[in-house]
């Protein structure tokens, strides 16, 4: 015996057209109790500045470089970056089971602030719209580089996302090759405007705000949603309304609304469980290889771990690493207690 399809009882799976991959989604799991791992929220960090931080203003780091007096945005190059720029000679084997090719790049820290007791949340949306603004001239410097086909920007917030230090800050990885990640999205984006002359995220978005069931924040150039697709409990993506293909296409205004809306967004976070919420969150858009690469859509992820309370984190194992990607409460569900959330940071009311 059979009953009727309903989404939000009934295990279904879910395409995601960026990653050619499905994503099974279990609504009734959401219902179990849990008495699996309960992680220490992040502690609120009250000092602007840290004596023992390797970040902070004036302070040196590791390897003993002392940071400058910087007021604003810093970037340097990371200490321990995982990546070296100078090349090296290889011969290439062919052989088809152990394969090895050299990599090549540079790693930067942005450090977003020179205030040690901020997030992106608590930051300015003018304060915020320098990060952008660096985060164009990075892009655009390192893309320059005739070695440089990829720059990855990215952020980790907090401890349980691998995050080392708290003083708000970000990453740039430049390199030569085209991650995989990126590279599968670039070939199904590619395909997808090679058939329609379109560009993937620009229907995609156009029947979101068509159905609106998702959507969390909107301004004149952005739109902030939970993805039909979602793997993360309250994963989302930033998608430019323009087909632009990277930061460079962003005017000044541009430039502003994606700060309004990053701030919005990180905000409406915090309050969910009035936490400092984690996640990872990176930049998807055009590679740096003197391609034209009009498939290119702008777009920015956000992969939050937090599923049902600060303490309580959705974990990747078992299935997930074995089978296929796997999540709880439906995508829309997250999408409602997304946007219920303010956008008056927890700490300011």
């Amino acid at each position: 015996m059979s009953s009727s399809f309903n989404s939000k009882d009934h295990p279904h799976r879910r395409y995601n057209p960026l990653l050619d991959e499905w994503v099974l989604v279990s609504p009734q799991r959401a219902k179990r109790p849990w008495q699996g791992q309960q992680e220490e929220p992040l502690p609120n960090v009250q000092n602007q500045y840290d004596p023992e931080c390797y970040l902070c203003p004036g302070n040196s780091r590791v390897n003993g470089v002392q940071n400058p007096r910087y007021e604003d945005v810093y970037v340097f190059d990371n200490d321990f970056g995982a990546l070296l720029s100078e090349g090296v000679t290889f011969d290439k084997s062919e052989d088809e089971l152990f394969k090895t090719e050299p990599e090549r790049g540079i790693n930067r820290v942005i450090c977003f602030s020179h205030d040690h007791s901020l997030t992106l949340p608590e930051m300015s949306v003018e304060a915020i719209t320098n990060v952008v603004s660096v985060w164009k001239e990075e892009y655009q410097n390192l893309g320059r580089l005739d070695y440089i086909n990829h720059v990855q920007i990215f952020e980790n917030k907090g401890a349980i996302m691998g995050c080392s230090n708290p003083h708000p800050h970000g990453q740039i990885w430049a390199q030569l090759s085209i991650p995989s990640q990126v590279a599968r999205t670039q070939q199904n984006l590619k395909n997808y405007y090679d058939k329609h002359g379109t560009t993937l995220l620009s229907d995609y978005l156009q029947r979101e705000i068509g159905i609106n069931e998702r959507i969390i924040l909107e301004n004149e150039a952005f739109v902030a949603l939970v993805p039909f697709w979602a793997t993360w409990p309250f994963e989302t993506m930033i998608i430019s309304k323009m087909p632009l293909n990277s930061l460079l296409a962003f005017s000044h205004e541009d430039q502003v609304l994606f700060a309004q809306i990053l701030k919005d967004l990180t905000v409406k976070y915090d309050n969910i469980f009035s936490t400092s919420f984690p996640y990872s969150a990176g930049i998807h858009q055009a590679p740096t290889d003197l391609e034209s690469h009009e498939e290119w859509h702008f777009h920015m992820h956000f992969y939050p771990p937090l599923l049902r309370s600060a303490s309580v984190k959705k974990f990747m194992v078992g299935y997930e690493m074995l089978a296929e990607a796997q999540r709880d409460i439906t995508p829309e569900q997250s999408a409602d207690i997304l946007k219920k959330s303010s956008t008056i940071h927890y700490k300011s009311k």
